[in-house]
């Protein structure tokens, strides 16, 4: 079947009323427009269309449904800067490219092989002018600052500040927030230190917001690695020292 019709089947299924997730012609057209299966693994592309997530080298193709309340909260509008924190496989910063404009959405991800399969994937999709790069999370994208929006497609217990402070005036933050029990929230500040919760859309379940040493593959930390040493040096010293005691005890 025509993947368009694929598409228009996925979005109708997310306008009606026993789901109502898609509510703006914006992101209806969006989720119509962008070719989801340039974005799951390619031994699942026939269900590229049905309301499911993949999995994929540690992170995730969202499902329609979640992307869509992500898109909705969010409220971009044409020629808004957007941030996407945790780019994953770039399927939600190609639709937020729809509805912006490509060369306004940014997106960061703490894993570099992850940041190459979504430049891969997003430039066979047409949305090669989205800007992607390996960068921690939490500190954003400052050089390109301020946001208009910014999302974050990981949960932390509260927003970070670095992001807080890249936002513009009158500018948009949506997180999902907790660290058992989530909620996607969307959030404002007039200041980075007054954080201000405007709207709660529901219960999510995130994965935690990756700080650098974390992600998939990271190089074991030195600290680690030395202490490890130094417990075992100290052991071996305390074990020859109570033999040689042991020792001139008998000769004695």
């Amino acid at each position: 079947m025509d993947s368009a019709v694929l598409r228009d089947d996925m979005v109708d299924s997310l306008e009606h009323e026993t789901k109502a997730l898609v509510q703006s012609e914006a992101v209806a057209t969006a989720l119509r427009t962008v070719p989801r299966h340039e974005f799951v693994p390619a031994d699942a592309d026939r269900g590229a269309y049905l309301d499911q997530s993949f999995d994929y080298r540690g992170t995730r193709t969202l499902s329609p449904s979640t992307v869509a309340r992500l898109v909705e909260a969010l409220d971009v509008g044409p020629d808004d800067s957007v941030l996407v924190v945790g780019v994953g496989v770039g399927y939600t910063a190609a639709v937020l490219a729809e509805i912006a404009g490509e060369r306004n959405v940014h997106a960061v991800d703490i894993t570099r092989a992850i940041v190459y399969d979504a430049r891969r994937n997003l430039e066979s999709a047409g949305y090669g002018g989205v800007f992607a790069d390996c960068r921690d999370g939490a500190d954003g994208l400052p050089e390109y600052a301020p946001f208009d929006r910014i999302l974050v497609e990981a949960a932390a217990v509260e927003p970070p500040r670095a992001l807080l402070r890249q936002l513009a005036p009158d500018g948009q933050l949506v997180i999902p927030l907790g660290s058992g029990d989530q909620h996607l929230a969307v959030v404002e500040c007039e200041a980075a230190d007054h954080p201000e919760v405007v709207d709660r859309c529901g219960s999510v379940a995130f994965a935690p917001l990756l700080v650098e040493g974390e992600q998939s593959g990271a190089i074991e930390r030195n600290r680690t690695a030395r202490e490890d040493r130094e417990h075992a040096e100290r052991h071996a010293q305390v074990q020859r020292g109570w033999e040689h005691e042991w020792i001139d005890w008998d000769d004695g």
